[in-house]
């Protein structure tokens, strides 16, 4: 979910029955898996490209309880910039537990980062997070923040960020228009400027179990900037259209 809140290219549901944990008897049991897998053109997590804008394949899996409580994994591809000193793969832990709220659902949890296989560097680190999410007439709604304190694999500095997302179905079509904007402020691995914006406007195309996803993604991150990251031929927080494929059973 590097600093992640969730990126611009999400990983899809996959919805499983758990034969082993749900009652016979019961059509809505207390306990579900869901999951699921995306190809996406490129991971953008907060506006910066940790595939160094090459294609990355995600996927997710979640154990969700009738209560409210949840916790599941999230994967994804790696390269350039991400491979952290030789992983290419980041791989996300999480907990946490929904409230409703009589409308709106109140989703508070916290995120474990880790880099399978990296060298030169702690690079793993944890993650408290909380958000609302409703709806306003046809429209969705998120706003959030997440909160990284002070640890070895971003620099020993602290970060916030703070996002808002939406979400307007198209009526009679399949296609739900969203736009993200979001805040990251922290001298951390991936903010050398202490603070930035990133932002998304794009469309999903909904069909049976597959949805295809198109974004445009960019930062306020300039080109001198950038070059604090990589190396200055490679930008990988400019703008960008980003594509995806999600396939949930």
């Amino acid at each position: 979910m590097p600093f992640r809140i969730s990126s611009i290219v999400a990983a899809t549901t996959l919805a499983l029955a758990t034969p082993a944990l749900a009652q016979e008897e019961s059509s809505d049991p207390a306990l579900t898996v869901t999951g699921g897998v995306t190809l996406a053109s490129q991971y953008r997590f907060r506006g910066i490209s940790l595939s160094d804008e090459q294609a990355a394949l995600q996927g997710t899996i979640n154990l969700n309880h009738a209560s409210g409580a949840y916790a599941g994994l999230w994967a994804s591809s790696l390269d350039g910039f991400g491979e952290l000193g030789g992983s290419n793969l980041e791989l996300d832990l999480y907990a946490g537990y929904k409230w409703d709220l009589g409308g709106p659902v109140l989703d508070t949890g916290l995120l474990y980062y880790a880099y399978p296989g990296s060298t030169g560097g702690d690079y793993e680190f944890f993650e408290p997070y909380a958000n609302i999410s409703g709806t306003a007439g046809p429209a969705t709604y998120k706003v959030g923040f997440a909160y990284a304190w002070s640890q070895a694999g971003i620099g020993d500095n602290a970060n916030l960020y703070v996002f808002g997302d939406a979400g307007l179905p198209i009526a009679g079509s399949p296609v739900t228009l969203k736009a993200h904007l979001g805040y990251s402020d922290g001298d951390t691995t991936l903010t050398p400027t202490g603070s930035y914006l990133d932002w998304s406007l794009g469309a999903d195309f909904a069909w049976r179990n597959l949805t295809l996803g198109v974004a445009y993604v960019d930062t306020d991150i300039t080109a001198a900037e950038n070059a604090a990251l990589v190396d200055p031929a490679r930008n990988i927080t400019d703008g960008a259209v980003v594509f995806s494929l999600t396939a949930s059973f």
